[in-house]
Parts: C-alpha cells; sequence; structure tokens
C-alpha cells in the first residue's frame, strides 16, 4: 500500500505521514521505491497503535462556542478510536490561542504518558509558534498529529497572518487596558 492511502486510512494528513517517514518516525516499515513513491509495509504491524498513548487537546475562544468544542473533542475521539489508539489524557478548555499559559494544555503537554498529541488544526494548540511546541516533543520523542492539516502552507502568508494576529492581539490589549485605566479614573473621582 502506498504511504497516502495508508494515511488516509490511519486519519492521518498525507503530508504528516510523509514528514513521519522523512524523520523516521513512521509506525509502519516502509521503503522508498521511486521518487514518488514511497511503498507501507502494513502486514509488518497490522494494528494502528501508537507507542505510547495519545492525548486529546481541543480549545475554543469564546463561551459561545461551547457546543462547537464538544464536537471538537468528539471528532478527536472518534478518530482516536477509530485508528485504535490507546487515549490515556483528553483535554479540552476555553481560552485564547494568544496566551501561553492555558493550564489544560499545560497539563497535556507535561504528562509523560502522552507519547502523541492530537488536535484537530494546528491553530487550537496555538496562533503562533506551533513549531517549536512540535520541534520541542520530538525532541523528547513525542510526536504532534493535526488531523486537518489544510491550512494555508505558503510561508509568507502563514507568517503574514501570525504578524497581523501579534498586533491585532497588542492593539486589543492596550484598548483593554486603556478601558480599565480610565475606568479606575472615574471610579476614584467618584470616591472625591
Amino acid at each position: 500500500m502506498n504511504l497516502t492511502e495508508w494515511a488516509k486510512t490511519q486519519g492521518v494528513h498525507p503530508q504528516t505521514a510523509y514528514r513521519w517517514f522523512r524523520e523516521g518516525t513512521l509506525p509502519v516499515p516502509a521503503q522508498r521505491v521511486g521518487p514518488r513513491t514511497i511503498l507501507v509495509n502494513v502486514e509488518a504491524n497490522s494494528s494502528p497503535s501508537v507507542a505510547g498513548g495519545v492525548g486529546l487537546y481541543a480549545r475554543v475562544s469564546s463561551h459561545d462556542q461551547k457546543k462547537d468544542l464538544q464536537r471538537q473533542t468528539a471528532r478527536l475521539a472518534q478518530w482516536a478510536a477509530k485508528a485504535g489508539h490507546r487515549v490515556v489524557r483528553v483535554e479540552s478548555e476555553i481560552a485564547s490561542g494568544m496566551n501561553g499559559s492555558r493550564a489544560r494544555a499545560r497539563r497535556l503537554l507535561a504528562d509523560p504518558d502522552v507519547t502523541t498529541v492530537v488536535v484537530e488544526h494546528k491553530d487550537r494548540l496555538g496562533r503562533m509558534n506551533v513549531e517549536l511546541v512540535e520541534a520541542v516533543l520530538a525532541a523528547s520523542g513525542r510526536r504532534l498529529v493535526v488531523l486537518d492539516d489544510g491550512e494555508v502552507e505558503d510561508d509568507l502568508v502563514r507568517d503574514m497572518v501570525e504578524v497581523l494576529t501579534s498586533f491585532c492581539a497588542r492593539l486589543y490589549g492596550r484598548r483593554s487596558a486603556k478601558n480599565r485605566a480610565r475606568k479606575a479614573l472615574e471610579a476614584a473621582a467618584a470616591c472625591d
């Protein structure tokens, strides 16, 4: 079976499977037989399980998206069950992707039993620098699996989106601080 077909049967994006092949972390034996053809030896490892456990992570930005959070968690759990993975932790939270101090994400990443972190979209783990998290996971023998890797792959476009996101976060942060300061001054003036 070729690598793309194998990836689709496992619920993994073909680009993710190819990256695993290049990095040597593909969970089944595979070999390159042509310039664009990689064959996977399915008989050598008939069970689609991952060594260690899988941690599922879902996130939405606001409370009005709570139903989407539940659907996202259900889709992740359904993928894991279909692929036959052993789920050791499921974390879901309502928090901004720009906030780096998300308790549930930290708990999931700190759990030594979780060898594979699974998210539906890369931006669910964070709006920026997800590649750094992926590199840290890889350095400790773990990996990140993104189920829907259909995001923009052009580096320039992705960089521009990250820069605009950062500017917007700073702008909204300043506006919020300015409003809080104005309200504090109004409250102090009312007390006089």
